[in-house]
């Protein structure tokens, strides 16, 4: 069943309206859970993709325990109203995850283990659908110029075609890596400055789409508050990457805080954490059913998504 909205994205030339998720309340400038309940659960949720007309919604769910599986769900706004997530029509046998709308809404990317024309695939690629004629496509492997024998990761992709995304590079851990497009085609990937990526790991990030600031998480780098952290770097007067920065302890805390993600409209700033709420030893003795409530929360330990105010990111950093 095909579940994405071609009208969702038939609209991107009219402006986008304000949109509150799930009618939720909107955030201020310091980090709320997403959707509790809806899309913040007690199972894992990560990564956030929202179209330009803001009427459509995919994330993530992962499992995590004796073996890993991940799902991307979605959904839309039908007369005013978001319909309850459910798997994508794309998704569901092999692990998708991090999906990602380019800037006119026309193709969504994400990354996934499936096989490529019947070959076992076992390591990560960046695939995508396109809209064509009124229709969804299959998804369809990007090719081995953006794929390698290597895992790539978190698509994100600028209005002038560039697509940025993850990859381990040969000495190093993982970086940041783009693959300039050009002529209806993608150039070879080039890791960013070493501003921003450096000998270990830097992963998942956002690309603004006019390509002057990104964010990213650096893991275990010096200083950091949590395991992973989240950095933003901008782009100088002579279009080239400052030093990154920590966004600091009003989004980075203990755990890994990954998947930094922007709404179309700048507005909104999406991130994924596995902080937890509660920690024991309990203040008091907990029955069944108190401590059922606690793994049955959002709060018990899986990763989540929160969301802010933009503004103060974009400005202030």
């Amino acid at each position: 069943m095909l579940l994405i909205s071609a009208d969702a994205f038939s609209q991107t030339g009219k402006s986008i309206r304000d949109h509150l998720y799930f009618d939720q309340q909107a955030p201020g400038n310091s980090p709320v859970l997403f959707a509790p309940g809806i899309v913040s659960d007690e199972y894992g949720n990560r990564d956030m993709a929202i179209s330009p007309t803001g009427d459509e919604l995919f994330y993530t769910i992962q499992f995590r325990g004796g073996f890993v599986f991940s799902v991307i769900m979605h959904s839309k706004k039908v007369d005013g109203k978001w319909t309850a997530p459910e798997v994508a029509y794309f998704s569901g046998q092999y692990n998708d995850e991090e999906p990602a709308f380019s800037p006119d809404g026309k193709k969504l990317y994400f990354s996934s283990n499936r096989p490529i024309s019947g070959t076992e695939k076992k390591d990560y690629d960046i695939w995508l659908i396109t809209h064509e004629k009124g229709a969804w496509t299959d998804p369809q492997n990007l090719g081995n110029i953006v794929n390698t024998s290597k895992d790539e990761f978190y698509p994100s992709i600028a209005k002038s075609g560039n697509i940025y995304f993850t990859r381990q590079v040969e000495g190093k851990d993982e970086d940041i890596v783009m693959c300039r497009y050009s002529n209806n085609k993608y150039d070879t990937a080039i890791s960013l400055p070493d501003v921003i990526n450096t000998k270990g790991a830097e992963f998942n990030a956002f690309i603004d789409p006019d390509e002057q600031f990104i964010f990213f998480t650096g893991y275990k780098r010096k200083g950091n508050i949590g395991s992973g952290d989240l950095f933003i770097s901008k782009k100088n007067k002579s279009g080239e990457w400052e030093e990154a920065k920590n966004l600091g302890d009003k989004i980075n805390g203990a755990g890994n805080t990954y998947c930094p993600y922007l709404s179309p409209d700048k507005k909104y700033f999406f991130f994924t954490s596995s902080r937890g709420i509660f920690k024991t030893p309990f203040e008091k003795k907990q029955d069944f059913k108190g401590l059922k409530s606690y793994m049955n929360s959002p709060w018990n330990g899986w990763d989540n998504i929160y969301w802010m105010e933009a503004k103060e990111l974009i400005d202030n950093w």
